[in-house]
């Protein structure tokens, strides 16, 4: 018989057990202290011939009453002490999800990652109202686990198990950070691609990864080129882009242009907005024109960006900045680390 059939039959006769045992509690509450009351819950656990159902009744209102005590310790207790001697419980996924919060409550997530952990591993899923206890270890996993090659494990299942209860989309990108955390550099190129192909792709609004897709967008494309344009060092670039306008070479200056993901935009402008991305070329703007540029770096540069002024090139907008990058593309280490001239910004900085 289908398992959610048989809940659905031991839920009915639950609430009809449920009823009595109520009106039983009801009767010793007024003598029993929280302490006698469980005593009396275990003894009747040991001492009465009852179903699945009733021991299920039983084990739960001395749960919910250790909980909502905040008694988590002896919460604890209790229900690995039952899972340990009832290992054939259909409801131990139950029983260890509700182990689980309660060392999250006590702040200890480590252990809580090992029983939620365990439940995915040891334990057919379970629904109860109409939640899956898999699906909700699994995004608690996600939250609390600190290790890249878990939290791949668990965002893959995720992916394959529930679909039609996450954001594919954005569970692609995480997936692909993850990878790229645990130095997996194929698979996380792989995820990123598709992330990119998923529909909201471009408009997903991702806590956290405000450049989502530009920053995988980038990678790909990277990835599918020659990567020939590459310089071994900032310097390198800096002479070479300076020795090509003091010889007006615009062709050597196309030629050192990266050929993927190469802006040309105001300030203001987004470099993966259509018009940022227009190719064009370099004769066209220095032909006539007497090109300068400073001396020395702009003082914004980073160890990972840097910018050179430059002027002269039409009357409307005189003053380009030459924008270099740092190439963080560890699947090729021969090419991780070099620079490349990556942009132009228009203008006087803002």
């Amino acid at each position: 018989m289908n398992f959610r059939k048989v809940l659905l039959i031991y839920t009915s006769a639950f609430i009809l057990f449920s009823a009595s045992f109520t009106s039983c509690r009801k009767e010793i509450n007024s003598s029993f202290t929280d302490k006698e009351l469980i005593e009396y819950y275990k003894e009747q656990l040991k001492t009465q011939n009852l179903n699945s159902i009733q021991k299920y009744s039983i084990v739960k209102k001395m749960a919910i009453s250790l909980k909502n005590e905040h008694k988590y310790n002896d919460l604890i207790l209790l229900l690995t002490e039952w899972v340990e001697k009832n290992p054939d419980d259909i409801y131990k996924a139950y029983w260890l999800s509700m182990t689980a919060d309660a060392y999250l409550m006590l702040n200890a997530e480590p252990v809580a990652e090992y029983y939620l952990d365990r439940i995915l591993s040891t334990c057919p899923d379970l629904y109860v109202d109409n939640k899956s206890i898999h699906l909700i270890c699994l995004q608690n996993l996600i939250q609390i686990s600190k290790t890249p090659s878990h939290r791949i494990k668990y965002f893959n299942e995720l992916i394959n198990r529930f679909p039609q209860n996450i954001n594919t989309t954005e569970l692609y990108l995480r997936l692909a950070l993850e990878y790229e955390k645990d130095s997996q550099w194929e698979e996380a190129l792989k995820t990123y691609s598709l992330f990119v192909k998923q529909p909201d792709a471009t408009t997903i609004q991702i806590p956290g990864e405000p450049d989502a897709y530009k920053n995988a967008r980038r990678m790909i494309d990277f990835n599918n080129s020659s990567r020939d344009w590459t310089f071994e060092s900032l310097p390198a670039l800096e002479n070479a882009i300076k020795r090509a306008i003091n010889n007006y070479e615009p062709g050597t200056l196309d030629r050192y242009r990266a050929k993927v993901n190469f802006f040309t935009m105001s300030w203001k402008q987004d470099e993966t907005t259509a018009d940022s991305q227009e190719n064009f070329t370099m004769y066209n703007w220095m032909n006539g024109n007497t090109i300068r540029y400073s001396s020395t770096l702009d003082e914004s540069s980073t160890s990972s960006e840097a910018y050179l002024r430059t002027w002269g090139w039409n009357d409307y907008v005189s003053i380009w900045y030459f924008y270099f990058r740092k190439i963080d593309f560890p699947l090729d280490p021969e090419i991780n680390g070099n620079w490349e001239w990556a942009g132009i910004y228009i203008g006087n900085k803002l």
